[in-house]
Protein backbone atom coordinates (compact mmCIF):
# COMPACT_ATOMS: atom_id res chain seq x y z
CA UNK A 1 0.00 0.00 0.00
CA UNK A 2 1.25 3.49 -0.88
CA UNK A 3 0.24 5.25 2.31
CA UNK A 4 0.63 9.03 2.22
CA UNK A 5 1.81 11.15 5.15
CA UNK A 6 2.78 8.06 7.16
CA UNK A 7 5.70 6.08 5.70
CA UNK A 8 8.81 6.56 7.88
CA UNK A 9 11.04 7.23 4.88
CA UNK A 10 8.73 10.07 3.80
CA UNK A 11 8.30 11.45 7.30
CA UNK A 12 12.06 11.63 7.75
CA UNK A 13 12.65 13.83 4.72
CA UNK A 14 10.00 16.28 5.90
CA UNK A 15 11.34 16.11 9.46
CA UNK A 16 14.78 17.16 8.23
CA UNK A 17 13.17 20.34 6.93
CA UNK A 18 11.02 20.95 10.02
CA UNK A 19 13.84 20.30 12.50
CA UNK A 20 16.12 22.66 10.60
CA UNK A 21 13.38 25.32 10.69
CA UNK A 22 13.31 24.93 14.47
CA UNK A 23 17.05 25.50 14.65
CA UNK A 24 18.23 21.94 15.08
CA UNK A 25 21.45 20.86 13.38
CA UNK A 26 20.39 18.01 11.10
CA UNK A 27 23.52 17.78 8.96
CA UNK A 28 24.72 14.48 10.40
CA UNK A 29 21.30 12.83 10.09
CA UNK A 30 20.95 13.93 6.48
CA UNK A 31 24.41 12.54 5.64
CA UNK A 32 23.63 9.21 7.32
CA UNK A 33 20.32 8.93 5.46
CA UNK A 34 21.91 9.60 2.10
CA UNK A 35 24.79 7.25 2.89
CA UNK A 36 22.43 4.27 3.26
CA UNK A 37 20.64 5.10 0.02
CA UNK A 38 17.84 7.34 1.30
CA UNK A 39 16.40 10.13 -0.83
CA UNK A 40 16.56 13.43 1.11
CA UNK A 41 13.97 15.17 -1.09
CA UNK A 42 10.56 15.49 0.62
CA UNK A 43 7.66 13.96 -1.28
CA UNK A 44 5.35 16.74 -2.45
CA UNK A 45 2.21 14.60 -2.40
CA UNK A 46 2.87 12.78 0.85
CA UNK A 47 4.58 9.63 -0.34
CA UNK A 48 7.54 8.82 -2.55
CA UNK A 49 7.05 6.89 -5.79
CA UNK A 50 7.98 3.59 -4.15
CA UNK A 51 8.10 2.37 -0.54
CA UNK A 52 11.51 1.86 1.00
CA UNK A 53 13.00 -1.53 1.69
CA UNK A 54 12.44 -2.91 5.20
CA UNK A 55 16.07 -2.15 6.00
CA UNK A 56 15.87 1.46 4.84
CA UNK A 57 12.56 1.97 6.61
CA UNK A 58 14.10 0.72 9.85
CA UNK A 59 16.90 3.28 9.51
CA UNK A 60 14.32 6.01 8.92
CA UNK A 61 12.55 5.12 12.17
CA UNK A 62 15.81 5.29 14.11
CA UNK A 63 16.68 8.68 12.62
CA UNK A 64 13.19 10.03 13.31
CA UNK A 65 13.61 9.03 16.94
CA UNK A 66 16.96 10.80 17.08
CA UNK A 67 15.54 14.01 15.65
CA UNK A 68 12.56 13.87 18.01
CA UNK A 69 14.94 13.55 20.95
CA UNK A 70 17.06 16.54 20.00
CA UNK A 71 15.93 19.68 21.81
CA UNK A 72 15.24 22.68 19.64
CA UNK A 73 16.84 25.98 20.61
CA UNK A 74 14.74 28.13 22.89
CA UNK A 75 12.21 30.29 21.04
CA UNK A 76 10.54 32.54 23.65
CA UNK A 77 8.83 34.50 20.89
CA UNK A 78 7.06 31.31 19.75
CA UNK A 79 5.82 29.42 22.82
CA UNK A 80 3.41 26.48 22.84
CA UNK A 81 1.67 26.87 26.23
CA UNK A 82 -1.46 29.03 26.32
CA UNK A 83 -0.40 31.11 29.32
CA UNK A 84 2.92 31.97 27.66
CA UNK A 85 1.20 32.73 24.36
CA UNK A 86 -1.32 34.97 26.10
CA UNK A 87 1.44 36.83 27.93
CA UNK A 88 2.87 37.95 24.59
CA UNK A 89 -0.40 39.21 23.14
CA UNK A 90 -1.53 42.84 23.02
CA UNK A 91 -4.80 43.79 24.72
CA UNK A 92 -7.80 42.20 23.05
CA UNK A 93 -9.90 44.62 21.00
CA UNK A 94 -13.13 45.86 22.54
CA UNK A 95 -15.64 44.55 20.03
CA UNK A 96 -19.38 44.11 20.37
CA UNK A 97 -20.35 40.56 21.24
CA UNK A 98 -23.15 40.47 18.66
CA UNK A 99 -23.77 42.60 15.56
CA UNK A 100 -25.74 45.78 16.07
CA UNK A 101 -29.45 45.48 15.39
CA UNK A 102 -31.76 42.49 15.87
CA UNK A 103 -30.30 39.13 16.82
CA UNK A 104 -31.28 37.81 13.43
CA UNK A 105 -28.28 39.72 12.08
CA UNK A 106 -25.98 37.31 13.91
CA UNK A 107 -27.82 34.30 12.51
CA UNK A 108 -27.49 35.77 9.01
CA UNK A 109 -23.75 36.13 9.47
CA UNK A 110 -23.40 32.56 10.69
CA UNK A 111 -25.32 31.28 7.69
CA UNK A 112 -23.15 33.46 5.46
CA UNK A 113 -19.99 32.08 7.04
CA UNK A 114 -21.02 28.46 6.46
CA UNK A 115 -22.11 29.22 2.89
CA UNK A 116 -19.02 31.26 2.08
CA UNK A 117 -16.70 28.65 3.52
CA UNK A 118 -18.31 25.95 1.41
CA UNK A 119 -18.26 28.02 -1.79
CA UNK A 120 -14.63 29.06 -1.34
CA UNK A 121 -13.58 25.49 -0.65
CA UNK A 122 -15.50 24.22 -3.67
CA UNK A 123 -13.84 26.76 -5.94
CA UNK A 124 -10.38 25.58 -4.96
CA UNK A 125 -10.99 21.83 -4.86
CA UNK A 126 -10.29 20.78 -8.46
CA UNK A 127 -6.95 22.63 -8.64
CA UNK A 128 -5.53 21.66 -5.27
CA UNK A 129 -1.79 20.87 -5.73
CA UNK A 130 -1.66 22.56 -9.15
CA UNK A 131 0.83 25.47 -9.15
CA UNK A 132 -0.02 29.03 -10.11
CA UNK A 133 1.19 28.67 -13.67
CA UNK A 134 -0.94 25.60 -14.23
CA UNK A 135 -4.06 27.20 -12.77
CA UNK A 136 -3.62 30.21 -15.02
CA UNK A 137 -3.08 28.04 -18.10
CA UNK A 138 -6.23 26.05 -17.37
CA UNK A 139 -8.26 29.22 -16.93
CA UNK A 140 -6.91 30.95 -20.03
CA UNK A 141 -7.49 27.87 -22.17
CA UNK A 142 -11.13 27.64 -21.03
CA UNK A 143 -11.78 31.39 -21.37
CA UNK A 144 -12.11 32.00 -17.64
CA UNK A 145 -9.12 34.14 -16.80
CA UNK A 146 -9.25 36.06 -14.49
CA UNK A 147 -11.13 33.54 -12.36
CA UNK A 148 -14.66 34.60 -11.47
CA UNK A 149 -16.69 31.37 -11.31
CA UNK A 150 -16.25 27.65 -10.72
CA UNK A 151 -13.79 25.75 -12.91
CA UNK A 152 -14.87 23.81 -15.98
CA UNK A 153 -13.32 21.14 -18.18
CA UNK A 154 -15.41 22.32 -21.14
CA UNK A 155 -13.06 23.40 -23.91
CA UNK A 156 -9.92 22.35 -22.03
CA UNK A 157 -7.32 21.21 -24.59
CA UNK A 158 -6.01 17.69 -24.11
CA UNK A 159 -2.40 18.82 -23.77
CA UNK A 160 -3.25 21.29 -21.01
CA UNK A 161 -5.32 18.66 -19.19
CA UNK A 162 -2.41 16.23 -19.41
CA UNK A 163 0.07 18.81 -18.20
CA UNK A 164 -2.07 19.94 -15.27
CA UNK A 165 -4.39 17.10 -14.21
CA UNK A 166 -7.29 17.99 -11.94
CA UNK A 167 -7.24 16.84 -8.33
CA UNK A 168 -8.18 13.19 -8.70
CA UNK A 169 -10.75 13.05 -5.88
CA UNK A 170 -12.34 16.41 -6.63
CA UNK A 171 -12.74 16.60 -10.39
CA UNK A 172 -15.83 14.31 -10.52
CA UNK A 173 -17.72 16.55 -8.08
CA UNK A 174 -16.20 20.03 -8.18
CA UNK A 175 -16.32 21.29 -11.77
CA UNK A 176 -19.15 23.57 -12.84
CA UNK A 177 -20.73 20.87 -14.98
CA UNK A 178 -20.90 18.25 -12.21
CA UNK A 179 -21.48 20.16 -8.96
CA UNK A 180 -24.54 18.92 -7.10
CA UNK A 181 -24.23 20.36 -3.61
CA UNK A 182 -21.02 20.81 -1.66
CA UNK A 183 -19.00 17.57 -1.96
CA UNK A 184 -17.22 16.01 0.98
CA UNK A 185 -14.02 17.77 2.05
CA UNK A 186 -11.90 17.88 5.19
CA UNK A 187 -12.29 21.68 5.23
CA UNK A 188 -16.00 21.13 5.94
CA UNK A 189 -15.67 17.93 7.98
CA UNK A 190 -13.75 19.78 10.68
CA UNK A 191 -16.22 22.61 11.38
CA UNK A 192 -19.00 20.02 11.50
CA UNK A 193 -16.86 18.03 13.93
CA UNK A 194 -16.32 21.18 16.01
CA UNK A 195 -20.08 21.52 16.35
CA UNK A 196 -20.26 18.02 17.79
CA UNK A 197 -17.35 18.78 20.12
CA UNK A 198 -19.08 21.83 21.61
CA UNK A 199 -22.45 20.10 21.80
CA UNK A 200 -20.87 17.25 23.77
CA UNK A 201 -18.50 19.16 26.02
CA UNK A 202 -19.20 22.88 25.86
CA UNK A 203 -16.46 25.46 26.03
CA UNK A 204 -14.61 23.54 28.70
CA UNK A 205 -13.56 20.82 26.28
CA UNK A 206 -10.03 19.46 26.60
CA UNK A 207 -7.57 18.34 23.98
CA UNK A 208 -8.23 14.77 25.10
CA UNK A 209 -11.90 15.36 24.27
CA UNK A 210 -10.86 16.34 20.76
CA UNK A 211 -8.81 13.14 20.47
CA UNK A 212 -11.72 10.99 21.62
CA UNK A 213 -14.07 12.69 19.18
CA UNK A 214 -11.69 11.96 16.34
CA UNK A 215 -11.65 8.30 17.28
CA UNK A 216 -15.45 8.25 17.51
CA UNK A 217 -16.33 10.21 14.38
CA UNK A 218 -13.42 10.94 12.06
CA UNK A 219 -12.38 8.29 9.51
CA UNK A 220 -8.60 7.92 9.62
CA UNK A 221 -8.48 7.88 5.84
CA UNK A 222 -9.94 11.38 5.73
CA UNK A 223 -7.09 12.82 7.79
CA UNK A 224 -3.95 14.22 6.21
CA UNK A 225 -0.51 15.55 7.14
CA UNK A 226 -0.37 16.48 10.86
CA UNK A 227 -3.81 15.10 11.61
CA UNK A 228 -2.86 11.69 10.22
CA UNK A 229 0.32 11.66 12.31
CA UNK A 230 -1.60 12.72 15.41
CA UNK A 231 -4.28 10.09 14.79
CA UNK A 232 -1.57 7.43 14.68
CA UNK A 233 -0.11 8.78 17.92
CA UNK A 234 -3.51 8.73 19.61
CA UNK A 235 -3.90 5.06 18.69
CA UNK A 236 -0.40 4.48 20.02
CA UNK A 237 -1.63 5.88 23.38
CA UNK A 238 0.81 8.78 23.33
CA UNK A 239 -0.24 11.65 25.58
CA UNK A 240 -0.96 15.24 24.58
CA UNK A 241 1.11 17.19 23.53
CA UNK A 242 3.35 14.35 22.35
CA UNK A 243 0.58 13.55 19.87
CA UNK A 244 1.70 16.68 18.02
CA UNK A 245 5.42 16.01 17.99
CA UNK A 246 6.19 12.27 17.74
CA UNK A 247 7.13 11.48 14.14
CA UNK A 248 5.03 14.45 13.02
CA UNK A 249 7.01 16.72 10.70
CA UNK A 250 3.80 18.50 9.65
CA UNK A 251 3.26 20.22 13.01
CA UNK A 252 3.55 23.73 11.56
CA UNK A 253 1.45 23.10 8.48
CA UNK A 254 -2.08 24.34 7.77
CA UNK A 255 -4.14 21.47 9.23
CA UNK A 256 -5.11 23.14 12.50
CA UNK A 257 -6.00 26.41 10.77
CA UNK A 258 -8.74 24.69 8.77
CA UNK A 259 -10.37 23.26 11.90
CA UNK A 260 -11.21 26.34 13.93
CA UNK A 261 -13.41 28.85 12.07
CA UNK A 262 -16.47 27.61 13.91
CA UNK A 263 -14.83 28.19 17.30
CA UNK A 264 -14.82 31.85 16.32
CA UNK A 265 -18.34 31.84 14.92
CA UNK A 266 -19.68 30.74 18.31
CA UNK A 267 -17.63 33.47 20.07
CA UNK A 268 -18.86 36.60 18.28
CA UNK A 269 -16.59 39.53 19.03
CA UNK A 270 -14.47 37.62 21.57
CA UNK A 271 -11.27 36.94 19.65
CA UNK A 272 -9.32 35.93 22.76
CA UNK A 273 -11.87 33.29 23.74
CA UNK A 274 -11.94 32.01 20.17
CA UNK A 275 -8.15 31.73 20.21
CA UNK A 276 -8.15 29.86 23.52
CA UNK A 277 -10.62 27.32 22.17
CA UNK A 278 -8.54 26.97 19.01
CA UNK A 279 -5.40 26.35 21.06
CA UNK A 280 -7.13 23.53 22.95
CA UNK A 281 -8.02 21.90 19.64
CA UNK A 282 -4.83 22.62 17.68
CA UNK A 283 -2.32 21.37 20.23
CA UNK A 284 -3.45 17.80 19.56
CA UNK A 285 -1.60 17.88 16.25
CA UNK A 286 0.39 21.10 15.93
CA UNK A 287 2.99 23.31 17.58
CA UNK A 288 4.10 26.91 17.37
CA UNK A 289 2.94 28.55 14.13
CA UNK A 290 0.61 25.68 13.35
CA UNK A 291 -1.22 26.53 16.59
CA UNK A 292 -1.08 30.28 15.94
CA UNK A 293 -2.65 29.74 12.53
CA UNK A 294 -5.57 27.99 14.21
CA UNK A 295 -5.95 30.80 16.75
CA UNK A 296 -5.81 33.39 13.97
CA UNK A 297 -8.47 31.63 11.90
CA UNK A 298 -10.75 31.37 14.94
CA UNK A 299 -10.22 35.06 15.68
CA UNK A 300 -11.02 35.95 12.07
CA UNK A 301 -14.27 34.04 12.50
CA UNK A 302 -15.13 35.74 15.79
CA UNK A 303 -14.42 39.20 14.40
CA UNK A 304 -16.32 38.54 11.16
CA UNK A 305 -19.45 38.00 13.23
CA UNK A 306 -19.46 41.61 14.48
CA UNK A 307 -17.15 43.84 12.43
CA UNK A 308 -18.13 46.00 9.49
CA UNK A 309 -15.17 45.43 7.17
CA UNK A 310 -12.22 43.24 6.31
CA UNK A 311 -9.56 45.55 7.73
CA UNK A 312 -11.35 45.68 11.08
CA UNK A 313 -11.55 41.88 11.09
CA UNK A 314 -7.84 41.52 10.33
CA UNK A 315 -6.89 44.10 12.95
CA UNK A 316 -8.87 42.20 15.58
CA UNK A 317 -7.37 38.84 14.61
CA UNK A 318 -3.84 40.23 14.84
CA UNK A 319 -4.38 40.48 18.59
CA UNK A 320 -4.23 36.69 19.07
CA UNK A 321 -0.95 36.02 17.23
CA UNK A 322 2.39 36.35 19.06
CA UNK A 323 3.71 39.54 17.46
CA UNK A 324 7.27 38.33 16.86
CA UNK A 325 6.24 34.94 15.47
CA UNK A 326 6.73 33.87 11.87
CA UNK A 327 2.96 33.60 11.49
CA UNK A 328 2.58 37.26 12.43
CA UNK A 329 5.24 38.19 9.86
CA UNK A 330 3.43 36.21 7.15
CA UNK A 331 0.13 37.92 7.91
CA UNK A 332 1.79 41.34 7.97
CA UNK A 333 3.34 40.70 4.57
CA UNK A 334 0.03 39.60 3.06
CA UNK A 335 -1.80 42.60 4.48
CA UNK A 336 0.87 45.06 3.40
CA UNK A 337 0.89 43.76 -0.16
CA UNK A 338 -2.91 43.77 -0.19
CA UNK A 339 -3.04 47.43 0.79
CA UNK A 340 -0.61 48.28 -2.02
CA UNK A 341 -2.60 46.29 -4.58
CA UNK A 342 -5.13 48.09 -6.76
CA UNK A 343 -7.00 44.85 -7.53
CA UNK A 344 -5.95 44.81 -11.18
CA UNK A 345 -4.63 41.64 -12.79
CA UNK A 346 -1.12 43.11 -12.83
CA UNK A 347 -1.38 44.27 -9.24
CA UNK A 348 -2.57 40.88 -7.97
CA UNK A 349 0.16 39.13 -9.93
CA UNK A 350 2.82 41.40 -8.43
CA UNK A 351 1.56 40.78 -4.90
CA UNK A 352 1.48 37.02 -5.36
CA UNK A 353 4.95 37.12 -6.91
CA UNK A 354 6.23 38.76 -3.72
CA UNK A 355 4.58 36.16 -1.51
CA UNK A 356 5.96 33.33 -3.59
CA UNK A 357 9.43 34.90 -3.52
CA UNK A 358 9.27 34.96 0.28
CA UNK A 359 7.64 31.58 0.92
CA UNK A 360 8.04 29.57 -2.27
CA UNK A 361 10.50 27.23 -0.57
CA UNK A 362 7.81 25.92 1.78
CA UNK A 363 5.58 22.93 1.14
CA UNK A 364 2.24 23.81 -0.46
CA UNK A 365 0.40 22.80 2.76
CA UNK A 366 2.54 24.87 5.17
CA UNK A 367 0.78 27.40 7.36
CA UNK A 368 3.02 30.40 6.66
CA UNK A 369 2.67 30.67 2.88
CA UNK A 370 -1.07 30.00 3.03
CA UNK A 371 -1.64 32.50 5.86
CA UNK A 372 0.11 35.17 3.80
CA UNK A 373 -2.20 34.32 0.88
CA UNK A 374 -5.30 34.46 3.09
CA UNK A 375 -4.32 37.88 4.42
CA UNK A 376 -3.51 39.13 0.92
CA UNK A 377 -6.75 37.82 -0.58
CA UNK A 378 -8.88 39.32 2.18
CA UNK A 379 -7.14 42.69 1.98
CA UNK A 380 -7.06 42.90 -1.82
CA UNK A 381 -10.63 41.65 -2.18
CA UNK A 382 -11.94 44.60 -0.15
CA UNK A 383 -14.93 42.61 1.10
CA UNK A 384 -16.08 41.39 -2.34
CA UNK A 385 -16.65 37.64 -2.35
CA UNK A 386 -15.67 36.61 -5.88
CA UNK A 387 -12.39 38.54 -6.09
CA UNK A 388 -11.37 37.47 -2.58
CA UNK A 389 -11.80 33.71 -3.03
CA UNK A 390 -10.48 33.84 -6.58
CA UNK A 391 -7.22 35.43 -5.45
CA UNK A 392 -6.86 32.77 -2.77
CA UNK A 393 -7.24 30.05 -5.40
CA UNK A 394 -5.07 31.53 -8.17
CA UNK A 395 -2.28 31.95 -5.62
CA UNK A 396 -1.74 28.19 -5.78
CA UNK A 397 -0.65 26.18 -2.73
CA UNK A 398 -3.56 24.89 -0.59
CA UNK A 399 -6.23 26.34 -2.82
CA UNK A 400 -9.36 24.88 -1.23
CA UNK A 401 -8.29 25.53 2.36
CA UNK A 402 -7.17 29.12 1.80
CA UNK A 403 -10.31 29.97 -0.18
CA UNK A 404 -12.51 28.29 2.45
CA UNK A 405 -11.09 30.50 5.20
CA UNK A 406 -11.39 33.61 3.04
CA UNK A 407 -14.90 32.63 1.98
CA UNK A 408 -16.03 32.16 5.57
CA UNK A 409 -14.87 35.65 6.55
CA UNK A 410 -16.33 37.47 3.54
CA UNK A 411 -19.50 35.36 3.61
CA UNK A 412 -20.10 36.46 7.19
CA UNK A 413 -19.39 40.12 6.49
CA UNK A 414 -21.83 40.06 3.59
CA UNK A 415 -24.38 38.11 5.67
CA UNK A 416 -24.55 35.50 2.93
CA UNK A 417 -25.13 37.97 0.09
CA UNK A 418 -22.40 36.48 -2.10
CA UNK A 419 -24.34 35.90 -5.30
CA UNK A 420 -26.28 33.10 -6.97
CA UNK A 421 -23.26 32.20 -9.09
CA UNK A 422 -21.61 30.92 -5.92
CA UNK A 423 -24.55 29.71 -3.85
CA UNK A 424 -26.85 28.01 -6.36
CA UNK A 425 -24.55 25.03 -7.08
CA UNK A 426 -24.29 24.33 -3.35
CA UNK A 427 -28.05 23.71 -3.17
CA UNK A 428 -27.84 24.34 0.57
CA UNK A 429 -26.17 20.95 1.15
CA UNK A 430 -22.79 19.72 2.42
CA UNK A 431 -21.71 16.11 2.03
CA UNK A 432 -19.52 14.69 4.77
CA UNK A 433 -17.70 11.51 5.73
CA UNK A 434 -18.75 12.01 9.37
CA UNK A 435 -21.60 10.09 11.00
CA UNK A 436 -25.03 11.30 9.89
CA UNK A 437 -24.07 11.91 6.29
CA UNK A 438 -25.14 14.92 4.25
CA UNK A 439 -26.01 18.08 6.19
CA UNK A 440 -28.19 21.06 5.35
CA UNK A 441 -26.27 24.31 5.63
CA UNK A 442 -29.23 26.00 7.30
CA UNK A 443 -29.32 23.26 9.96
CA UNK A 444 -25.59 23.61 10.64
CA UNK A 445 -26.01 27.36 10.98
CA UNK A 446 -28.91 26.95 13.42
CA UNK A 447 -26.86 24.57 15.57
CA UNK A 448 -24.00 27.08 15.53
CA UNK A 449 -26.21 29.93 16.68
CA UNK A 450 -27.55 27.76 19.50
CA UNK A 451 -24.00 27.28 20.81
CA UNK A 452 -23.00 30.94 20.79
CA UNK A 453 -22.50 32.97 23.90
CA UNK A 454 -25.30 35.42 24.61
CA UNK A 455 -24.69 39.07 23.89
CA UNK A 456 -23.49 39.76 27.44
CA UNK A 457 -20.79 37.11 27.21
CA UNK A 458 -22.05 34.89 30.04
CA UNK A 459 -22.47 31.16 29.65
Amino acid sequence: MRLTWAQPEDLLTHELVQSADEGKDVTDVRHRWVAVGGDPTPAVSGAGPAPATPQLRAVARVLLDELDARPAPSAPEEPDEWDRIEALLPPAPDLPRRPSGPDAAYADRVLGAWTGRAAGCLLGKPVEKIPRAGIEEILRSTGRWPLDRYFTAAGLPDDVAARWPWNRRSAPTSLEENIHGMPEDDDLNYPILALELLERHGRGFTTDDVAQLWLDNLPAGRTFTAERAAYRNILDARPVPETATHHNPFREWIGALIRTDLLGWVSPGDVREAARLAWADARLSHTRNGVYGAAWAAALGAAAMVCDGVEEVLDAADAVVPPDSRLAAAVRLGRSLGRECDGSEAGVRAGLDRIHAEYGHLHWVHVLNNAAVIAFALTTGRGEFGPSVSIAVTAGWDTDSAAATVGGVVGALRAGDIGERWTAPLDGRIATSLPGGEQRIADLAARTVALARPAGGAE
